[in-house]
């Protein structure tokens, strides 16, 4: 490929290293009087630099002309602002088929903000586009900034020293560092966009009302009791006071620089607030006001205009609709919500993309003596996203918990790949609305059918990234007070001590139901409970103390459980009959204060909310629940999430073996003939490109053509009849099995066709299959979801997968782990390990299968549903039998 590259390259904004946005996009000859202002920007070094000598007035006009012409140099601009300022230029010259010269200009007023490697890695990507694989740059000697920027953006560079300059090579293909350095410095720029929001040193609100009882009211009136490290200035047109502030017509009057402005104004004055902001330096805005995508198409066109102003300009912002952040940093004092109250101060970090049940959570964080280390309400996400909030709280000392309330994702792959980070340093609770499955949509295959009914792409996103998924919020609460305050568990064993034994019961059901061991505890410690307790107190596990249970008995016990080798977490339950629950909850605190605090502990408190509430709010860390299934339900959510953590990482697997190229030739022969599902040779040609193992077969257009195919498949056959309306052969009844020879085959394929005519069904082709060896019958399959990518199913092969829905879903690309857990989650896959008799199958290629159809769909998008059903695992080996491939332009 020698082509040239395409000039038509849509602009696009990235997020530089300080966290604001400029806009890279291909260059024009009327760009050309720009290019020269950057040009004149430079100094006399930096000039000699890069051209080699001093620019004169006519050598800045011939190179800005030469740079943007575009005859033989592919040019890229990084511009900002409305109208444009061109701040750096970059671009690069073939020099030959694979090899091109490029060069970088970046305005001195802007170095050290990451735009070099923006552009680097925009360009490397289109001369990789055209053919070219490698590309230089030279420098003089003292320009080493060069060779930086291509280091760090992960490409391996190498450097040719030579008498008075520097000669830099490196490829356009990407390796994996490449990769993740440029995903490492997307993260840290959008934590340093979400920082400016936390960590402001000033604040305008825009619209502040002298109502206290208002939205803007509440707001600023919040700014103020926060206590905020800075000054805060109300914007108002028509008060020259608010709420004994003195107030600025415009925050274009304001004297200081503002850092972030919090904007309550009609919808229709969003635009001319947000211009204001623009032109007084600010680089933060959050849009209390509501009226924009959540109204319909002129709302998400006033949207798309705001959000626009913004980037042009490099401002970031939260909402609109939304009710605004919190940050409870005693140093910051951030509240710009309108809740009523504000939450304690803590390690919990939480999102909303419901304003109005954000509200409603600050108040439930406060009930539930919740911390909170802040709080953002995302509205509408026009701009930052959860996503970026993750970056964020990702390196905040401050958050130890994350939660999140969704309803919607804007990047389902790239918050995967966040999330899994984050999740093995921090805890992430997210409840996820919409699991109905109202929005079912229609599929001919089985894997589509099984994909559309119900959000089983967001299960297993969040189980692929280690993120604890709760039904409702009240768990979501229950989850992050745990997490909040007692350490994660080791090991899944658990103790119970009661003084009821109906409680303990239902406490060992729940926690056994969730896969949970609740073992007999050692001799030793039974041995230490019996000196203290009565004698037909229960000893075992649970740990009955009896009603007559004093505070003491429990702090003794609380001890001599947690010193339990056997032991990983406890829960201690009390039904307050002998002493005042506040002192066996005191006791029990004292029990775990007598010894290393290494394991969690959950108390529960089953009296009236008030007590419960009372005990919630004492400063002790071991949280409260009201009922045992309750607290079992969540420490199980825990040790789930400890033993996710605890497993060493696993890398996306790909095989060498794989034909691509070839595999996307098929799919482009098929697309342009208009195919949408492919016909059994191209489904077998296309599962051979990346080494799923398939039954022999051949295809003719006519029973004339049986007895020449049969004779070369062996002595026992397989006769499919294939047809555009035969999605499903064995309803049709259009498969025969274990046929004898070819005269056999020809009668059933009579049989077959006449049995189809009299259903109205037309044949297109016969397969001939040799007949597969006996093996357990598993399905493999993929579908692509619009909004997730491609999604990886196993499940019971056969007919039944529907009906049984014994199924797991992944998200493609697989790891090992991936696939042996989707082994696992299948009941059926007990047939695979010798169940009742069965023989033992060749698990380990089941796994490859998986893992080597995933990376077909996640390199192959065109693929939009996939199934291999029946796959048959034998005791050694595996064999697709059937296969339905559906193809759509991606």
């Amino acid at each position: 490929m020698t082509g040239k590259p395409d000039r038509d390259v849509p602009s696009k904004e990235v997020v530089l290293r300080d966290g604001a946005t400029i806009r890279i996009r291909t260059a024009g000859i009327d760009d050309a009087r720009g290019v020269e202002w950057l040009l004149q920007e430079l100094s006399p070094e930096a000039q000699e630099s890069r051209f080699g000598k001093s620019l004169g007035v006519e050598d800045i006009r011939s190179e800005a002309e030469r740079i943007c012409r575009g005859e033989d140099r592919f040019t890229l601009l990084a511009t900002i602002g409305d109208p444009e300022r061109v701040v750096a230029e970059g671009g690069f010259t073939r020099v030959s088929d694979d090899e091109a010269r490029l060069s970088v200009t970046v305005s001195e007023s802007e170095r050290g903000r990451g735009l070099a490697t923006h552009i680097l890695g925009a360009l490397a990507e289109q001369a990789r586009s055209v053919g070219i694989r490698e590309c230089t740059a030279v420098a003089d000697p003292e320009n080493w900034a060069m060779v930086n920027v291509i280091a760090e953006s992960g490409f391996p560079v190498e450097v040719e020293v030579e008498p008075s300059r520097l000669t830099m090579r490196f490829p356009t293909d990407p390796t994996p560092n490449t990769v993740r350095q440029f995903e490492l410095r997307d993260r840290h720029a959008a934590a340093a966009a979400v920082r400016r929001f936390f960590e402001p040193e000033s604040v305008a609100l825009i619209g502040a009302s002298r109502n206290r009882k208002s939205i803007s009211g509440t707001l600023f009136h919040n700014l103020l009791r926060g206590n905020f490290r800075g000054p805060v200035y109300p914007i108002n047109k028509s008060a020259g006071v608010v709420q004994s502030v003195p107030a600025y017509q415009s925050v274009r009057e304001i004297p200081g620089q503002v850092d972030l402005a919090v904007i309550a104004v009609p919808a229709d004055a969003v635009q001319e607030a947000v211009q204001d902001c623009i032109e007084s330096g600010v680089n933060s805005v959050v849009v209390i006001s509501a009226g924009f995508s959540e109204v319909g198409d002129n709302g998400q066109q006033r949207q798309r205009e705001i959000l626009k102003q913004c980037h042009r300009a490099g401002i970031r912002m939260i909402g609109p609709n939304c009710m605004g952040i919190l940050n409870t940093d005693p140093e910051i004092g951030l509240d710009a919500t309108f809740a009523p109250d504000a939450p304690p101060a803590g390690n919990v970090a939480f999102a909303s993309q419901s304003g109005a049940l954000g509200m409603a959570i600050i108040e439930f964080a406060e009930e539930l003596g919740l911390g909170v280390s802040s709080f953002v309400s995302l509205g509408n996400k026009a701009d930052i996203s959860g996503n970026d909030l993750l970056c964020y709280w990702e390196q905040d000392d401050r958050t130890d918990v994350i939660l999140l309330y969704l309803e919607s994702f804007g990047n389902p792959r790239r918050f995967s790949h966040i999330a899994r980070d984050v999740s093995r340093r921090k805890p992430i609770v997210a409840v996820k609305s919409g699991r109905s499955s109202s929005g079912q949509r229609a599929a001919a295959s089985h894997t589509g059918a099984l994909l559309g009914a119900a959000d089983s792409t967001v299960d297993a996103l969040f189980r692929q990234s280690g993120v604890i998924r709760t039904d409702t919020l009240a768990e979501m609460f229950d989850v992050a007070s745990l997490l909040a305050s007692q350490p994660l568990p080791e090991g899944g064993k658990v103790g119970i001590i009661t003084n009821a034994g109906g409680p303990g019961i239902l406490c060992a059901d729940a926690l056994e139901a969730s896969g949970v061991a609740v073992p007999e505890l050692s001799q030793q410690s039974q041995q230490q409970l019996k000196s203290f307790l009565p004698a037909h107190a229960g000893i075992s596990n649970p740990v009955d103390l009896i009603a007559s249970a004093r505070a003491d008995e429990y702090r003794q016990a609380v001890q001599t459980v947690l010193s339990d080798d056997e032991i990983d977490a406890l829960i201690v339950i009390n039904i307050p009959i002998a002493d005042p629950i506040d002192d066996v909850y005191r006791a029990t605190t004292e029990g775990i204060g007598g010894r290393r605090s290494d394991k969690p502990v959950l108390f529960v408190a089953m009296t009236g909310s008030a007590e419960s509430a009372a005990l919630r709010q004492q400063d002790c860390p071991v949280p409260v629940y009201t009922y045992p299934e309750t607290a079992a339900r969540t420490l199980a959510r825990g040790i789930q999430y400890a033993t996710w953590r605890n497993r060493p990482v696993s890398r996306i697997v790909e095989f060498d073996d794989i034909r691509s190229g070839e595999a996307a030739g098929i799919i482009a022969e098929a697309l342009g003939a208009g195919q949408e599902w492919l016909d059994p040779a191209t489904c077998w040609r296309l599962l051979d490109c990346y080494g799923l193992p398939a039954v022999s077969q051949r295809v003719v257009d006519s029973i004339e053509q049986i007895p020449a195919a049969a004779e070369q498949l062996g002595s026992r056959l397989v006769l499919k009849a294939y047809g555009p309306d035969l999605l499903h052969k064995t309803e049709h009844g259009a498969v025969e099995v274990n046929l004898a020879g070819p005269d056999e085959t020809v009668a059933a394929a009579q049989s077959m066709k006449a049995l189809l005519e009299r259903s109205g069904i037309g044949v297109e082709s016969w397969v001939l299959q040799s007949m597969a060896e006996e093996g357990a019958e598993m399905l493999i399959g993929a579908a692509h979801d619009p909004q997730f990518g491609p999604v990886v199913v196993l499940g019971a092969g056969g007919v039944m997968v529907e009906l049984m829905h014994d199924i797991s879903f992944r998200l493609a690309p697989l790891t090992r782990h991936d696939v042996t857990e989707m082994i696992r989650e299948v009941k059926s896959s007990r047939l695979l390990t010798g169940f009742r008799g069965e023989p033992e199958r060749d698990v380990a290629a089941l796994e490859e299968a998986l893992l080597r159809l995933g990376q077909m769909v996640d390199e192959l998008p065109q693929i939009a549903e996939l199934d291999c059903n029946p796959v048959f695992i034998h005791s050694q080996g595996a064999t697709v039998v059937d296969a339905r491939i559906r193809v759509a332009e991606g």
